[in-house]
């Protein structure tokens, strides 16, 4: 059997390092950045007041108290946006809007809430400090200075400073289209009524919301039956709408594992076993004339969200422009024994809680109780999973392991 770091490297060989394109701010959203961004301008552009008030010479309201407030004459209002030139001379101001130009000769901005006011004079009640509630040009950004670095995704933070620099498009690489495909004669609709010895099909969902979560545009055809000439004349089919192919079951070694015998006779398309559990069976390759990679998992439901874990995920991230890195990883605390079967890394479902001893402290995770690739339900719960090495086959509750981190989503 392979190791899981050879199935990695060898998945991540099928991947072309993507092609930029350029997208609408908007449209370019949760995708990756190509291009190191640097602004063209200073932010702000100009000096101007952080607050409504009145642009002053600071030292003409030294002496100003609740009890001998100063007045100054007002010959100027000042709104966001005007583009005039105004000008004030000591013994004057000019009434100023929040993030409208500083005039010239002003360096300091009183507050609203410091005076009576006035829209013809005006009375301060206590001094200012010069440079008070006054933002700078290039207090933010200075020209020429980088704003969002490359192989950064752009989210909303991001996309408010690029456009605040000016970008109407930028550079990224395209979110991957991933197909997702299920087999078997068992399967059936959710919705639809069960037959004898029919299930409700999940994995393509499952594996459908997975790639979303990892930032993909997906696209779920459902299932197909056992029939060697229907999978292929399905998967020829989607093979324009696919970056990537990913389909659960069929995989293994029984006498109706479909996709199996169907990808086999395209030559291009490798059958292998993974030392790990769940997940032990997998199937890789190219198929179609552009060579569209193509990610065979198991069918049993928990050893296809493991392996998408495992070997889709750092896939996509490939896909996308980002490093492949696998799940994060954290050291905790077994909160109860698990065993695992000689020579296979297991990944098995826990919980993780941090602890309450302290920050040094390491957080605990307890692995659910039904580990059974087949048995679903403790994915909904699960947020880790608890890495077993080959060379171990059991451990007791106490012992400190290695926990992936599952995703948010």
């Amino acid at each position: 059997m392979k190791t899981v770091e050879q199935h990695v490297n060898d998945v991540l060989g099928l991947i072309a390092p993507p092609e930029p394109t350029e997208l609408d701010l908007l449209r370019a959203h949760g995708t990756v950045l190509a291009e190191a961004v640097t602004s063209p301008v200073s932010l702000p552009g100009f000096d101007n007041s952080s607050m409504d008030g009145y642009a002053v010479h600071a030292a003409d309201l030294a002496s100003a108290t609740a009890d001998a407030p100063v007045s100054l004459p007002v010959i100027a209002d000042i709104a966001a946006g005007d583009g005039g030139p105004v000008a004030i001379r000591p013994g004057m101001c000019a009434r100023i809007m929040t993030g409208a130009p500083l005039p010239s000769g002003a360096d300091a901005v009183v507050p609203v809430e410091w005076t009576d006011g006035g829209t013809t004079t005006v009375r301060v009640d206590r001094p200012v400090r010069a440079g008070n509630a006054i933002r700078r040009a290039g207090d933010d950004v200075r020209e020429g200075a980088e704003v969002v670095r490359a192989g950064v995704r752009i989210g909303a933070g991001e996309t408010g400073v690029l456009a605040a620099v000016g970008r109407r498009t930028v550079p990224v690489f395209p979110r991957p289209r991933v197909v997702v495909l299920s087999t078997g004669e068992e399967l059936v609709e959710p919705g639809r009524p069960l037959g004898p010895g029919q299930i409700w099909e999940s994995n393509s969902y499952m594996l459908a919301a997975a790639a979303h979560d990892a930032g993909c545009d997906v696209h779920r055809h459902g299932f197909v039956g056992d029939d060697v000439a229907t999978v292929l004349d399905t998967l020829e089919g989607l093979l324009t709408r696919a970056d990537v192919l990913v389909t659960s079951g069929g995989v293994s070694m029984g006498a109706y594992d479909v996709v199996k015998e169907a990808l086999t006779r395209q030559g291009t398309v490798e059958f292998t076993q993974v030392a790990m559990q769940p997940g032990k069976p997998q199937g890789f390759g190219t198929v179609g004339p552009d060579r569209t990679p193509i990610l065979a998992l198991p069918g049993n439901p928990v050893s296809a969200f493991v392996s998408f874990q495992v070997f889709v995920r750092p896939v996509l991230r490939k896909l996308r422009g980002l490093d492949p890195d696998p799940l994060p990883t954290t050291r905790a605390i077994l909160t109860s024994p698990v065993t695992s079967p000689p020579g296979r890394r297991s990944f098995l479902r826990g919980v993780l809680a941090e602890s309450s001893h302290g920050p040094d402290a390491r957080p605990t995770v307890a692995p659910a109780v039904r580990q059974g690739s087949h048995q679903l339900s403790a994915l909904a719960d699960a947020d880790s999973l608890v890495v077993v090495p080959e060379d171990v086959t059991e451990l007791p509750a106490g012992a400190v392991v290695e926990v992936m981190r599952l995703p948010e989503g």
